[in-house]
């Protein structure tokens, strides 16, 4: 399908010329010309992007960022989280901070078996 927009470009092309007196054959050439280029450099990029996709996270990447509720007291030196329906151990990223039961936090990193957590 997005072949034909790219003839729809070089349709255009070949109005501007035609719209500056251009002959016949040179307005045929030019929506070839434009058409063809168009095909050669831009459908293969388009079709590269339309099968990518969204990047998917996996792991240790997808719970990054995640929300959990604290179940123990967290402080720097541990507790634990509720994360994804399940019960991780957790610390606190900045040593000084605790947080009670009940309180919502934001993962930010996991080191082994440990979210850190703000």
């Amino acid at each position: 399908m997005p072949e034909f927009g790219m003839f729809g470009v070089g349709a255009l092309a070949t109005a501007a010329a035609a719209g500056l007196g251009a002959n016949v054959v040179t307005q045929f050439i030019v929506f070839v010309a434009v058409s063809v280029a168009l095909l050669v450099v831009v459908r293969p990029i388009a079709y590269r992007h339309l099968k990518q996709g969204p990047p998917v996270r996996m792991g240790i990447d997808a719970l990054k960022g995640a929300s959990a509720v604290v179940q123990e007291r967290v402080d720097g030196e541990g507790g634990r989280i509720k994360l994804n329906g399940e019960i991780w151990s957790a610390r606190a990223l900045n040593p000084g901070t605790t947080y009670e039961p009940g309180q919502h936090v934001d993962v930010v990193e996991i080191e082994g078996a440990t979210a850190l957590v703000v």
